[in-house]
Order: structure tokens, then sequence, then C-alpha cells
């Protein structure tokens, strides 16, 4: 058996990102369509100096602005359904377009909303607008005010995520909200420890029982218990080595914070979700525990990779094929950087770049905005300048200006200079050559 932590450590350089270079492609870039301006000086629209694209887009633009504008002023009606079907509206919006100086201008009618949707609201109305707290905070990312937005919603999304009474889904949308909110615009290790300690005692009902027997726990209180590990999760990847060493020292328990030997109880539990989000869990703490010493946990590591073993070749035919194929892949890259220290690597191409990740911490990172963003996180790893930060993408790359077309009588000038150059060019070597046959 190889001792963890003994394989060929490449470096890990975190949460980090780096920009491809930008290719010149003229079909993708200069595909400008616009036809020149007739000489009709009649029925002259506003939008002369701009070609039709243009128009197209400003058109489009305004359209665009004048719904979201309705779906905001929605978010008041006395219908909750109605005021859910605005939650979701807004919340498509937001993730695949990024205006932030159109919901800055709004953002205190937004979070009022949002703030009433989560208290007044049930159910779905509390799952959305938790959402759309978050993709606010997205959105302002560029602004200080989103850390005034995040700090506003916290009371609230700590309330219902501690409730029992709340709906499995609401509180899983919250403690999500809570972590993402933190992890977006959060500069304070103190607010980050309390919500950790939060989030800790949500998922610590999948402990295993005195006995040794796994917990009973529902389907739905189950992906609770996954959300809240994996929100744990991401606020780890925030914090520093030294304060993941003493808040998770195998050898004690403490009363706020799970031991590692509680964290892998975790990975017995029957439910997917739970094992899965304990396997990342796992190797996000020891990729910063190796960060603060090399040998980590090595002993403890020890018993750790034979349970690792097991899941990685699980085939116990009462579960599901599908979730035993997930379950083995995952628990294989797991297996492979604790037991020989290989780091997971992945390459996220968007446009003319290409984000690098490398690490547990990194890629967990990145799966928590796919989550948040779905389909449009390629559009905000290009023009947001939070998550370009995050991921250290540096600047916005701005594309290629494309070439104004020419006028016909432009075209006819450059034409006959270049044949006035032409002609005296070949004038020239006829003389040459004129003079070579008389020599």
């Amino acid at each position: 058996m190889r001792m963890p932590g003994k394989g060929g450590r490449r470096g890990r350089s975190g949460h980090s990102g780096k920009r491809a270079e930008l290719t010149s492609d003229e079909d993708s870039i200069n595909n400008d369509a616009c036809s020149v301006t007739s000489g009709q000086s009649d029925n002259r629209s506003v939008f002369d100096d701009v070609n039709d694209n243009e128009v197209d887009e400003i058109a489009q633009q305004d359209v665009f602005e004048e719904k979201l504008k309705e779906a905001i002023d929605g978010l008041t009606q006395k219908s909750a359904k109605g005021r859910t079907i605005c939650f979701n509206g807004i919340e498509k919006i937001f993730t695949i377009k990024y205006i932030p100086e159109f919901v800055e201008d709004r953002k205190m009618t937004i979070t009022d909303a949002v703030e009433r949707g989560l208290k007044k609201g049930r159910c779905e109305e509390q799952s959305t607008a938790a959402r759309l707290g978050t993709l606010l905070c997205v959105q302002l990312g560029a602004f200080e005010s989103a850390e005034v937005v995040c700090k506003d919603l916290r009371s609230t999304l700590s309330l219902i995520a501690n409730d029992k009474t709340a709906t499995t889904g609401a509180r899983s949308e919250c403690c999500w909200a809570l972590s993402m909110n933190q992890f977006l615009i959060g500069n304070d290790a103190t607010d980050t420890i309390e919500i950790v300690q939060m989030l800790s005692t949500i998922f610590a009902g999948s402990y295993l029982k005195g006995n040794g027997a796994a917990a009973t726990v529902s389907a739905d209180m189950a992906a609770l218990h996954a959300a809240a590990l994996s929100s744990w999760t991401l606020l780890l990847t925030i914090m520093t080595p030294a304060d993941i060493y003493n808040l998770l020292a195998s050898d004690r328990t403490n009363n706020y914070m799970p031991s590692l030997n509680r964290l892998r109880e975790l990975l017995e539990s029957p439910h997917l979700e739970v094992r899965l989000s304990a396997g990342e869990a796992i190797a996000v703490i020891f990729e910063l525990g190796r960060d603060y010493s090399a040998d980590y946990e090595q002993d403890w590591a020890l018993d750790l990779i034979e349970i690792l073993k097991d899941l990685a070749t699980d085939s116990n035919k009462y579960r599901a094929k599908k979730d035993r194929k997930q379950q083995r892949a995952s628990f294989r890259d797991i297996l492979r950087y604790i037991e020989e220290d290989t780091i997971p690597e992945m390459h996220v191409r968007f446009g003319p770049e290409t984000l690098y990740l490398e690490g547990w911490c990194a890629r967990t990172q990145y799966n928590a905005c796919c989550r948040l963003l779905g389909p449009g996180i390629n559009i905000h790893l290009s023009e947001n300048q939070l998550l370009r930060e995050i991921f250290n993408l540096g600047n916005k790359v701005l594309p290629l200006q494309p070439t104004q077309k020419t006028t016909k009588l432009e075209r006819t000038l450059m034409n006959a200079a270049a044949f006035k150059a032409r002609t005296i060019l070949r004038n020239k070597n006829r003389d040459k050559r004129s003079a070579a046959l008389l020599v």
C-alpha cells in the first residue's frame, strides 16, 4: 500500500485560472453585414448613423429592459404564484445577462422583494427568492452595495436554514445562498466561521448513531444535509490552511465543528448525495491541510483509504447502476489524490479564453458557480469582473473592432491609387529591361 501524500506533488496553484491568447478569426469577428446608407433624404431615421445590426440590438435591448422592469414590478403583486413566476423570470435573466448598472439602479427594490419573499413566502417562492438574492450579489459584485445586500439578507437566510418547519427545499437553497454570498463578497473571517459552524449543525443529522448504525434519514432530509455539507465545503476553500488544521483535528471533537472522524462517518450514509458531498469535503480538507503540513493526518488517512477503495469499486446491486457509476468515478479521483497526491485538473473553454482549474478547492468553487449560473457561466466568466477576479482571469478581453465598410467613392480612389503605383513600378522595370538589351 502506498502511503498517502507521498506521490509526485506537482504544486497546487489553488483557485487560479489563466487567460488563453486571443486568436484572430475574421469569420467570427468581422461579421459586419451592414448595408450602405442610401442617398434619399426623406423619412430619415434617428438610426441613420448606425448599421442595421446595431438598430436591431438597440431595439432588442429596449424590449428586454422593459420586460425586466415589468418582472421587477411584479414582485410586489398579491398573488404568490405570480410573484414566484416573476422571481423565476428575473433569475433566468440574471444568469444569462450581465447588467450591473441596470441592477444597481434597482437594487433596493429587488432586495426588499427578496426579503419579503423569504419571510412571507412558502416553498418555491422562498427557494427562488434565496437564489435571486445570490444572483443579485453576482450582478452587483463590481459595486460596494453587494456587501450591503448580503449583510441585509444574512439573518433572514440563517433563520430559514435553521427552521425545521420550513420545507427542506427552501432550507437547502438558503444554505447555498448563505455560503455563496459569503464566498462572493465576504471578507470577514469571523462571519465565515459563524456560517460554517451553523451549517455543520445541519448536516450533523447524517452522522452514525451511537451504536454505529447509519442514521435514518428521508431522501428530502438527506438532500438538505448534502446541500449544507457542500455549502460548508465551499466556505472552507476561502479559509486559511492554519484554520482548517486547528478546527478539524481528527483527535478531538468540539461542539461547533465536526472532527475528521465524524466526517468519515458520512461516507457510510445510505444516500448517494451525502456520500459524494462528504468525499469532496474530505478532499478539500486534505488539500488545505497539506498546504499547512506535507504529512497532514497521514496516519489517519491509512484507514480512510480502505473506505475510499470500497466506494471506488462499489458493485452492490441494490444501488442504481447510474448511482454506482457516478460514485465510482468521483471516489476514484478522491482516492488517487489522498493516496498518491495526484491533483485533479480541469480546462474550461469559453469564447477565446481558457480557464485552468487545478486542485479540489478550485473545482469546488467552479462547480458552485455552475450550480448557480447554469448555462450562463460562460457569459459571466467572460464579462463579470467579480468572477474574473475570483478565478484570476484578469481584465475582460475586448473583441477586435470590425473594420468599417468603405464607400464606393473610397474604393474607387483606392483602386486608382493602386493602379497608378503598379503602372509606375512596371514602367521602371521596363526601362531596366530595355537598358539591358541595348548593352
